[in-house]
């Protein structure tokens, strides 16, 4: 059964003016489109073809043989991952045990978005800022084009997509402005809250 591309869980201009929906309509209908059929493509009649795509991405992380099946798959499963990490109207604080957990293990909230931001404008070329639980400890860590943190036994809390595909129509070479909106404006604790639930 091939994967799907998941619809957007809000509307085109739901991000206005943190991004436009022109932004959102090539990024989701294009980039990430594209990025499932390709996957779709490839593990076709395979013993891939039926998998769940988080089995795959880690069942072949790391082969040379299969790097454009993974970077099919990790890419759409990233932005997937992505669009769930914002949300209209975010930023803002956590709240319940992720604040607290954020406090414990970064200092504060500041400490947490000043490394964040550290990650994505430190990301050279493409890739992706993380906030992720690493043996019980959150970390912010930053991936280079389709990796991302299933692969080094990480679980994901929320995601920032650092490709320029995702900022340069709203911000063109202003990667850290794009940083600062996605921080104050659309990062969706309630996310990032349940995945830390999930994963305890």
């Amino acid at each position: 059964m091939a994967y799907e591309l998941p619809a957007l869980p809000y509307d085109y201009t739901a991000l206005e003016p943190a991004i436009s929906k022109q932004t959102l309509e090539f990024h989701h209908d294009k980039h990430h489109a594209g990025y499932v059929k390709k996957f779709n493509a490839a593990v076709e009649g395979t013993e891939f073809d039926r998998k769940p795509i988080e089995d795959v991405i880690k069942a072949i992380a790391g082969d040379d043989s299969k790097t454009p099946i993974f970077n099919a798959g990790a890419q759409a499963w990233n932005h997937t991952f992505y669009w769930n990490s914002m949300k209209p109207n975010g930023g803002g604080e956590p709240s319940g045990e992720l604040a607290d957990k954020i406090k414990s293990d970064f200092g504060s909230l500041d400490k947490f978005k000043e490394e964040f931001k550290n990650a994505g404008t430190g990301q050279f070329g493409s890739g992706w800022a993380w906030l992720v639980l690493d043996n019980g400890t959150l970390k912010v860590t930053k991936t280079l084009n389709a990796d991302n943190p299933l692969t080094a036994g990480q679980t994901p809390l929320l995601t920032m997509d650092v490709w320029e595909h995702a900022y340069y129509l709203d911000y063109q070479n202003l990667r850290g402005s794009y940083i600062d909106a996605f921080l104050d404006q659309l990062i969706n604790w309630d996310f990032a809250a349940k995945n830390l639930a999930k994963a305890k």
